[in-house]
């Protein structure tokens, strides 16, 4: 039997492949793919490319049929063996979840700067092959369908705001500003106009289809733009936060578990309290003689800690990444397979969200994960805070796990590869910084208040998006503005003080948080489980614990829900 990428299934090696769970969470794979164009380039499955996906109600509606007969179909079916257990497991946490947010009208109000209909619907062209002239027709094709998608976004925002189901006012309006930075100029050229203009270097690409699909598509943007300022905006949610509802869900898709919300907000505020004092003792390190923000000024302006040029700081981060990838090899900490050894350091496009991010290798692996760094403007960049980051992007953060998941499929189903709890992936990534901490990475002073810094971050991170979802108070404890109701402005001064960042990054972050409810707080939370499950180990073997093995252990099963991943590991 063959699937219709041509996986030949009869004569897999694994003869679990051909278990009716995992042809499921491969036809699920599949059925997602045909309506969601989007996610078909994102996973590497071809045939879809020259597509948009279609934002309306009716697009919604038909990608929520699949979810909904797929876990219909696996609720019927045997799971006693080990690995249909856990697919089975894997896949039914994610159609729950989307079943649940569907049932909630959240499709209808996905309107945030990051991760949301309109930063999909752009950021897809940043993953399309554009070396022949082939690539940049299917290019043309589908950029000549972007007002379609952005129509139907519209439309979907129109049936939210009809069902009262709306987003927040804050994140229209943030959302707007955005599409009008990527819509672009007459003197500022936008996102589009510019990448079609990238095809006059490739012979034969279709450059007047290529300009006129950007007009339109750079004009849907603006139309958009005026419409979540004009028509959404006053309708919209006039709250900052989503309240204590909707953040209870927003944590179960994020974790994969159910959290305490004001535990973890206490457990939160103790975590920066401890790191706060970290903080000032590795500034001394740096510097005995000033206080830490002023070895902070000192690391930002100081020329022999800083790289000029966004050409410089990508090779920068590539050969940073290419030593980490030859130590944890040539060490043995990790058996990483051939095909993901390299990983690609790349400088985001102008306009999106101002954190740095990963994107995985295609299925086929023929395109490369990659990390993306975004200038926001700027020429010159310090560089005593971006390692942390660099191995929590790359290896071995998000590349090292996403892509021992993509090339594992003699032991995962489809599903099980393209899956990702946040939980589970951005706390195995910030495990993974504190892990090159414990290796020596981290050694220099400044790189390791580079990596204090984002620990303290993501400490403050669960404060913030907690705190200002839920509408809890400062505790009165406090020593800092004691009992009183979180607001951005509060929560941009408290997130500053623990920012290695520019305040343009740090406001970025708090819009980000407030669109995004609970994404944020599944770094520290996450690595808090990861670093728990690692104590257990070590506890159940004792002196026999071999750290190599438990990792890999723990990485072959592949990213799933934290309570999946507690269950999983106590077999180790």
């Amino acid at each position: 039997m063959k699937t219709a990428y041509g996986k030949d299934m009869a004569n897999s090696k694994n003869p679990t492949h051909q278990s009716p769970v995992y042809q499921l969470s491969d036809q699920y794979i599949e059925q997602l793919a045909a309506t969601d164009p989007g996610l078909a380039t994102a996973l590497g499955i071809a045939g879809h490319d020259h597509e948009m996906t279609d934002y309306s109600p009716r697009g919604h509606e038909e990608r929520y049929e699949v979810t909904r007969s797929t876990l219909a179909t696996l609720n019927t079916l045997d799971i006693s063996a080990d690995r249909d257990r856990l697919a089975a497991g894997v896949l039914r946490n994610s159609l729950e979840m989307t079943t649940l947010e569907h049932q909630a009208g959240e499709h209808l109000r996905s309107i945030r700067v990051i991760a949301g209909d309109v930063d999909s619907a752009r950021g897809i062209f940043d993953l399309m092959p554009t070396a022949t002239a082939e690539n940049w027709k299917t290019i043309a094709e589908r950029m000549s369908n972007v007002p379609t998608a952005f129509a139907g976004m519209r439309e979907s925002w129109d049936l939210g705001i009809k069902r009262q189901t709306v987003a927040p006012r804050r994140q229209a309006l943030v959302v707007a500003e955005q599409l009008e930075t990527w819509a672009g100029t007459p003197s500022s050229p936008g996102f589009f106009t510019q990448f079609a203009e990238s095809a006059a270097t490739v012979k034969g690409a279709p450059l007047d289809d290529l300009r006129k699909a950007a007009v339109a598509a750079s004009k849907s943007m603006s139309e958009t733009a005026n419409y979540l300022r004009q028509t959404y905006a006053p309708a919209a949610d006039p709250r900052n936060g989503v309240g204590q509802e909707r953040h209870a869900l927003a944590r179960r898709r994020f974790m994969g578990m159910n959290v305490d919300a004001r535990e973890s907000y206490e457990w939160g505020f103790a975590e920066v309290l401890r790191l706060d004092a970290e903080l000032v003792k590795t500034a001394r390190e740096i510097n005995p003689n000033m206080s830490l923000n002023e070895v902070r000024n000192f690391l930002d302006t100081d020329p022999s800690h800083s790289i000029e040029g966004e050409e410089n700081l990508r090779s920068w981060l590539q050969g940073l990444m290419d030593d980490a990838m030859s130590f944890l090899i040539r060490e043995n900490h990790f058996d990483i397979p051939k095909e993901i050894h390299r990983v690609e350091a790349m400088i985001s496009p102008p306009g999106g969200a101002a954190a740095m991010y990963y994107t995985s290798p295609s299925e086929d692996l023929t395109r490369p994960g990659r990390t993306w760094y975004p200038a926001n403007g700027r020429t010159r960049f310090p560089l005593w805070s971006e390692p942390t980051t660099a191995y929590h992007e790359g290896v071995p953060g998000h590349h090292l796990q996403i892509g021992m998941a993509t090339v594992n499929s003699e032991k995962l189903s489809r599903f099980q590869r393209n899956e990702f709890v946040s939980g589970h992936g951005e706390g195995w990534a910030l495990y993974a910084e504190r892990l090159m901490d414990e290796l020596g990475f981290l050694g220099k002073p400044e790189f390791r208040l580079g990596y204090l810094y984002a620990q303290a971050f993501r400490a403050a991170r669960i404060v913030v998006d907690i705190g200002m979802h839920c509408e809890f108070a400062i505790p009165k404890e406090s020593k800092w503005h004691a009992g009183e109701a979180w607001t951005p402005e509060l929560a941009l001064e408290f997130l500053s003080a623990r920012s290695s960042s520019d305040d343009a990054f740090n406001k970025s972050e708090i819009n980000r948080y407030l669109g995004w409810p609970a994404q944020a707080i599944s770094y520290k939370l996450g690595e808090r489980v990861w670093l728990s499950l690692r104590d257990d180990a070590k506890r159940k073997h004792g002196a026999s614990f071999d750290l190599r093995a438990w990792h890999a252990y723990a990485l072959d099963l592949g990213n799933l829900g934290l309570d999946l991943l507690k269950t999983e590991l106590a077999r180790f």
